[in-house]
């Protein structure tokens, strides 16, 4: 039998690297021996990120469009052998949201894709965005599992898709990020609740890890006490090829032990492969 070896692939929305370093992200990436870093609201430049993360790391990154938005990288440290940024039509600006990387892992490849979904706005234009990038990002997931069975995408998707996935769920039924027509897509990617169908065959690893629980949420207001109360949302995923969700050994989201010791109001989701 052919060895194994472990890939760490880490995920986090850093809500601006620079912020997150000054509230301590560097000391959280030091002690997690992390393989694969997907991050996702960058906000700064390609610059200040190889001097934040270090010159041990290889660094793709995809900058929004309009300055100090958005943006998407994927840190390694071993280099990419193809990456690509493009989604969707050609008219329609993703940059800054899907960054997409070969890595060459035991001989085999493996294809991370470091995804930010659009917030959105019920009933107005930025939701008519959001569409437009899930329609995208449907299209596009079935080209990735044609080109490798070991693929995975990571990141801020923006939608709860199940009330396991939000705390207040029955208070945002209305509300861009779990709309019924934003969860209808996840039902695409990797089944419905209770159905025999699994879409796409695309694996919601944090669901199949964690089970029939509330959360593990991923994301908490700065505002108010919604951390402390645990009034959360689970909108960061890692969603895996069947081959590579058969590959976890380890799946957790890093929840900072106090309100202060947070570097974002995002988590980050950490998952182990045996590769």
């Amino acid at each position: 039998m052919p060895s194994t070896s472990r890939l760490r692939v880490a995920s986090v929305n850093v809500n601006g690297v620079r912020a997150a370093y000054r509230r301590g992200m560097g000391e959280w990436l030091q002690a997690r021996d992390v393989d694969l870093l997907a991050l996702q609201e960058v906000r700064a430049s390609t610059e200040d990120l190889q001097a934040l993360l270090g010159d041990e790391w290889s660094i793709l990154h995809d900058p929004a469009t309009a300055k100090g938005r958005a943006g998407v990288a994927i840190a390694s440290r071993r280099r990419a052998s193809i990456h690509r940024v493009e989604l969707g039509a050609h008219d329609f600006d993703t940059a800054g949201r899907w960054l997409e990387a070969d890595y060459e892992v035991g001989g085999r490849i493996v294809t991370l894709v470091s995804a930010y979904v659009h917030s959105g706005e019920a009933e107005t234009p930025k939701q008519v965005e959001k569409f437009k990038f899930l329609d995208a990002m449907q299209a596009r997931l079935p080209e990735l599992q044609a080109h490798s069975e070991l693929a995975l995408v990571v990141g801020d998707l923006n939608v709860g898709h199940r009330t396991l996935d939000i705390r207040n769920w029955k208070g945002n039924v209305k509300r861009a990020g779990f709309l019924p027509e934003e969860r209808a897509y996840f039902d695409r990617f990797v089944g419905a609740e209770g159905s025999d169908d699994h879409g796409l065959g695309w694996v919601d690893i944090g669901r199949r890890f964690a089970g029939e629980v509330d959360g593990p949420y991923t994301w908490w207001s700065f505002r108010g006490k919604a951390f402390d109360n645990d009034t959360g949302w689970r909108i960061d995923y890692q969603l895996a090829t069947p081959a590579l969700a058969d590959l976890v050994t380890d799946y957790t989201v890093d929840r900072a032990a106090t309100y202060d010791a947070r570097f974002s109001d995002h988590s980050p989701v950490v998952v182990d492969y045996a590769i």
